[in-house]
């Protein structure tokens, strides 16, 4: 390895080590490469940030932030978990997959697993504890089940992705579909067991009557996620015009038919959207210099022939990528390691047979099962705020929630015919 990347792993990672901001840390390291190292004018990196956010996708992630914040702020996420708990709420640990439940209809508007974090952990972590459920469960399972935010689409780990790869981003979508119908469907199951073995109490099965009468007040909730669908699989708008879609019509809902929302917390909302979305941005600036110091130095082919010189089977390079990923997700936001990691996979996938579309879903599960990883998980920040535990408490409290993850990634690593499946059959896809 030569000294200057030497240089620069060792400034990228004492940046990091200190609790430097990661934008800071990855901008300052990319213009001490471009700049110094290598003699470019330093005027390249003004381009380099203009490029970089002036990007169609990106208006799509900032729609979604919105949209999640205005959900946040109304009461769809609270009819959205009314309605998980009525139709799973009556089975043994039913309040827990509800929660789960609640995680998934929430991404599968939000596409954030830190929004599905804090309005849905936030919300049935407290629940759980007073229906008599013990804490450190309670706490694991609100902690990883967010992780479906990101996996259900729409994704914006999924819409960044697309971006670098240029693949379809509908196709793309779809790949999420079965493997979080099987995540939720593995955590519920273990949660329905361990319920069971430990007695807890079960609610009375709701009557019809009652069911339909939390259906009907859902209606408008439930039906923003069809919407969804059926217009970008309906061919009524793209996937990227389906955000400002959801948006309008979350704002609609709360503001004139559930009355939840007043005008004068417009502002507020739009305001609190702006301040995340500004961050997001600046993280996205702030990688695009870094990657722009990678392609420079054509580090990623350079590390794309020293792996397949390396590493020779299709099955052993992938659980090589899981491990790295893994402990990338550890350390890193999803944002940023998306952005610089696919260019650098991109030419060891082509050269291993691994089709793109595949490995988007392997990264966007791995990278999530990061925000909930010690020692940087987000996800484990947020529960510990919400039950006054430290790091060690919740880090302890996920770890089964976090094998069942695990061992589901491998099943969808090792079978691309399953992640695959809905592409193939909806569009045709021959990857």
């Amino acid at each position: 390895m030569e000294n200057s990347y030497l240089i620069i792993l060792a400034v990228l990672l004492g940046a990091l080590a200190t609790t430097v901001p990661v934008f800071m840390a990855l901008f300052f390291t990319g213009l001490l490469g471009l700049s110094w190292l290598m003699g470019i004018d330093p005027q390249i990196v003004i381009e380099v940030l203009y490029r970089s956010m002036d990007k169609f996708a990106l208006i799509v992630v900032l729609f979604f932030v919105l949209c999640g914040n205005v959900m946040t702020t109304g009461t769809i996420v609270e009819k959205l978990i009314k309605t998980a708990n009525v139709l799973v709420g009556f089975l043994p640990g039913g309040l827990a997959m509800a929660g789960i439940l609640a995680c998934g209809l929430f991404g599968a508007i939000s596409g954030s697993t830190v929004a599905t974090a804090v309005a849905i952990g936030g919300f049935m972590i407290p629940a759980l504890i007073d229906n008599g459920y013990e804490e450190r469960f309670s706490v694991g399972i609100m902690t990883t089940a967010p992780i479906l935010g990101i996996v259900i689409p729409p994704s914006i780990s999924m819409i960044l992705y697309a971006m670098v790869t240029n693949d379809s981003l509908e196709a793309l979508f779809l790949t999420g579909f079965i493997p979080g119908a099987l995540i939720m469907l593995a955590m519920s199951l273990y949660a329905f067991f361990v319920c069971r073995a430990k007695g807890y109490a079960v609610r009375p099965k709701p009557t019809l009557a009652e069911a339909m009468d939390t259906l009907k007040e859902s209606f408008w909730a439930l039906l923003l996620p069809a919407i969804i669908f059926i217009g970008i699989y309906g061919g009524i708008f793209t996937a990227n015009e389906a955000a400002v879609v959801a948006c309008f019509y979350a704002f609609f809902v709360e503001i004139v038919i559930h009355r939840d929302m007043r005008l004068r917390d417009v502002k507020k909302v739009i305001v609190a959207s702006a301040i995340t979305s500004a961050t997001l941005l600046i993280i996205v600036a702030g990688a695009s210099v870094f990657g722009e110091y990678l392609t420079f130095e054509q580090i990623p082919d350079k590390i794309a022939n020293g792996v397949v010189g390396n590493i020779q089977s299709p099955w052993v390079f992938l659980l090589a990528v899981n491990i790295l990923l893994l402990v990338i997700g550890m350390f890193m936001d999803i944002i940023s390691a998306t952005l610089i990691l696919t260019p650098i996979f991109l030419p060891l996938l082509a050269k291993f047979g691994v089709d793109t579309m595949h490995f988007g879903l392997l990264m966007t599960i791995n990278l999530g099962i990061g925000y909930c990883t010690p020692p940087l998980g987000v996800s484990l920040y947020i529960s510990g705020a919400t039950v006054n535990r430290d790091l060690l408490y919740v880090s302890r409290a996920v770890l089964p929630f976090l094998l069942i993850q695990v061992l589901l990634l491998l099943l969808f690593t090792y079978w691309p015919d399953l992640v695959l499946l809905l592409p193939r059959l909806i569009y045709g896809y021959g990857g």
